[in-house]
């Protein structure tokens, strides 16, 4: 997840008032082996999401019009890297195969990134900056029901790695050097939303500990109506980063 400049309505970590698991340690949390297998999952998928978010930036420096661009993608797909090897070595400390853990995810996140592979510098950077973004605010809408240990993680992994204000100077600069090129940024920015909601969606639905642990029992509080208002945040902050990259939502 590239990069999460994270919005005004993003989660914080777990409040001194936390109750039930949130104010709970691993070690305690994962005695439940509906939560520990929730766990596994949302670590198996942010580690295979860092893991393509390298070879993706990697990828899209070979578009990047000059040497500094370049090297500033190679400096964010190293920070990617580092991210993903902080999960692998949890997953194995926690007595996970960090490969089982991510497999189950790497047909709908290479599925996703086929269907948005952009086509040029400034479509690799909304999709960067937009399309990422909303998966990170998603983990972050998890993360607050976690246990303290993973909660400190995945908060940490989901750090911006400096994309975030790259992109919005590279894409408002190419907006005002060329206006026409903010329409066809703006339908691209649109496509991204529709396909990062959906995947998120699927990967839900598709792993009964993650489903379980955002309508109810191992996630404190969640329910069905709940989950409606949190992909209504999530929908706003995305019209936030629209308007800070100059384009309408």
């Amino acid at each position: 997840m590239t990069t999460s400049d994270k919005p005004d309505n993003a989660p914080e970590t777990a409040s001194p008032e936390a109750t039930g698991v949130a104010a709970q340690d691993w070690a305690t949390a994962s005695a439940d082996p509906q939560y520990h297998a929730a766990v596994v999952d949302l670590l198996g998928a942010l580690a295979y999401g860092e893991l393509a978010a390298f070879e993706r930036l990697a990828e899209d420096a070979k578009l990047a019009p000059t040497l500094a661009d370049k090297a500033e993608l190679a400096k964010m797909a190293s920070a990617e890297f580092h991210h993903f090897e902080r999960l692998r070595d949890r997953l194995t400390e926690i007595g996970e195969e960090p490969t089982l853990a991510m497999d189950p995810f790497v047909a709908a996140l290479d599925g996703f990134h086929r269907q948005t592979a952009p086509s040029d510098w400034l479509e690799g950077l909304v999709k960067a900056y937009v399309g990422d973004s909303i998966a990170s605010d998603f983990y972050r809408e998890v993360a607050a029901r976690l246990d303290s240990d993973t909660r400190e993680l995945v908060l940490a992994v989901l750090d911006d790695t400096g994309h975030a204000g790259f992109a919005v100077e590279k894409v408002r600069a190419a907006i005002d050097a060329e206006p026409r090129v903010g329409g066809r940024l703006a339908l691209w920015a649109r496509r991204l939303m529709g396909e990062a909601l959906s995947q998120s969606q699927r990967v839900v639905a598709d792993r009964d500990a993650l489903s379980t642990m955002l309508v109810g029992g191992v996630a404190d509080g969640f329910d069905l109506a709940e989950v409606g208002r949190m992909f209504s945040r999530i929908t706003e902050a995305h019209t936030k980063r629209m308007a800070a990259l100059g384009l309408a939502a």
